[in-house]
């Protein structure tokens, strides 16, 4: 099951770069690339500074 998701979730940046209608698409698809990771880093984040402060109160 998860492989099969992970087929249809294989996305080629290479492709979409070389057909892109102009350079503005790159910047989308990079920004687009990093934006999950982002989003994890920063819910790591809170997690930790949540954690961090329940365990000082203590």
């Amino acid at each position: 099951m998860i492989a099969l998701f992970s087929i249809l979730q294989e996305i080629d940046i290479q492709e979409k770069v070389k057909n892109a209608p102009n350079g503005d698409y790159e910047i989308g698809i990079f920004i687009g690339s990093f934006l999950p990771f982002l989003v994890l880093v920063i819910i790591a984040y809170v997690i930790y500074r949540y954690n961090k402060n329940n365990v000082n109160k203590d």
